[in-house]
């Protein structure tokens, strides 16, 4: 699957335990915030992106909770050092 690399960070960073959180309005999300384990956002997330993942089928949401990596995700997904 072809995957950008502002998609790749957003993937790593659920994979490794993140979730994007997503806000409506009128029934439609109107903005949307990528937190990793620890609770920092990560600023290069915008609707766009998450616009092109949901459509992937990269991310989903089960029972109105925050978005989180699927199976698929996972698979997309390129490893990375991880800089702690």
């Amino acid at each position: 699957m072809n995957v950008s690399r502002d998609e790749q960070r957003v993937l790593h960073v659920l994979a490794q335990g993140g979730h994007i959180a997503h806000y409506r309005e009128d029934n439609r999300i109107v903005a949307v915030d990528c937190f990793n384990r620890d609770g920092h956002r990560l600023v290069n997330c915008c609707l766009n992106l998450f616009a092109k993942l949901k459509r992937k089928g990269l991310i989903a949401s089960k029972g109105g909770g925050p978005y989180r990596i699927t199976g698929n995700g996972l698979k997309a997904v390129r490893s990375q050092l991880d800089n702690r």
